[in-house]
């Protein structure tokens, strides 16, 4: 074999292996997908509408779940002190940005274990009062996201209550002791009621088997209606609290749309749907660059009445044709 023969056969060679290793060295060198951290208080089953609204304002940025972004998913399943654990194994896969659901406790217990990564929540309360950010405008640090102001309407709510069973000699309300902003909630109410001449009575609920004794005690003590403040375990067990409202014949008033979806007779609030796409759109905003501290947190514009006439007939009385006229939206 000729030596010019020789080299031009090592040419081939060296050739081929470069056209085998190129692809691989390409592959290597492809941007790997970004992964959202979902940290969440509540779990997946009790989510899916929230995911679903979630999801819709990820594509509307040009996300789409498994495409060109993977979600890591933490549920705590109601559990409380399980959330810094989770909050820290996202941080441990290196997630791009975390979003939370759930409410406060879940943007709480992300914030406190990463001052880096973006976080964009979901909370029911004033992100100011409870520490999350110190501006709605320019919220500083890495967390931004979406109110829905739910405690700041409980005197409307009272309002409404009353119009729904006039002249109710005592109105109870249900509680979470240990809701982040529990003071400025209860204070709202307390004025309210003292502004319209209404007396009302305290109930406290931390866990699920907290609700039963609620349900008795107001019955037994015939303390009438009563006005479910907004709170982050009241939504998660919202099925319960529908149940046990009809079961004891107890007209009550919610904070979300999603009671009266449920069997509930009337809520006034802000959408949660539209937090939760408003999530997915700023979550989408900073997996392509944004910062945080440039997304201001949003409020809610509008907010729905919203009436279930066939409910009300249920525990045996009409809701007053005035009132319905007003509702945004009646479900039958």
């Amino acid at each position: 074999m000729s030596f010019d023969h020789l080299r031009r056969r090592q040419f081939i060679m060296l050739l081929g292996g470069a056209v085998v290793a190129w692809p691989l060295a390409a592959r290597a060198q492809r941007p790997l997908m970004p992964i959202i951290g979902l940290l969440s208080s509540s779990s997946a089953d009790e989510s899916i509408h929230d995911m679903r609204a979630l999801r819709a304002g990820l594509n509307e940025s040009g996300f789409i779940e498994g495409q060109n972004m993977a979600i890591e998913y933490r549920w705590a399943h109601g559990e409380y002190d399980r959330l810094p654990v989770l909050a820290a194994d996202l941080i441990n896969r290196k997630v791009a940005v975390i979003v939370t659901i759930g409410g406060e406790p879940s943007a709480l217990a992300a914030k406190n274990v990463t001052n880096k990564i973006p976080i964009v929540f979901v909370i029911i309360g004033d992100p100011i009062s409870i520490g999350l950010t110190d501006s709605l405008k320019r919220p500083a640090g890495n967390l931004t996201g979406m109110s829905l102001i739910a405690s700041e309407l409980e005197a409307k709510r009272l309002e409404l209550l009353r119009e729904l069973v006039p002249n109710s000699t005592m109105i109870a309300v249900l509680v979470n002791p240990d809701y982040p902003d529990i003071d400025f909630q209860l204070g709202s109410i307390e004025a309210a009621a003292s502004g319209i001449g209404q007396k009302i009575n305290v109930l406290h609920a931390r866990t699920q088997r907290d609700l039963d004794t609620v349900f008795t005690t107001i019955v037994q003590q015939q303390f009438g209606p009563l006005l479910v403040a907004a709170d982050p375990l009241f939504s998660r067990l919202r099925d319960q609290i529908v149940a046990l409202a009809a079961r004891y014949k107890v007209p009550a008033i919610y904070p979300l749309r999603e009671f009266v979806a449920a069997g509930g007779v009337i809520s006034y609030g802000a959408s949660i749907a539209g937090a939760y796409r408003g999530a997915g759109v700023y979550a989408g905003k900073i997996l392509k660059g944004a910062k945080a501290a440039d997304l201001p947190v949003q409020l809610p514009t509008t907010f729905e009445l919203v009436i279930n006439p066939k409910a009300a007939k249920a525990l045996g009385f009409e809701v007053s044709p005035m009132l319905l006229a007003r509702a945004d939206e009646v479900i039958e």
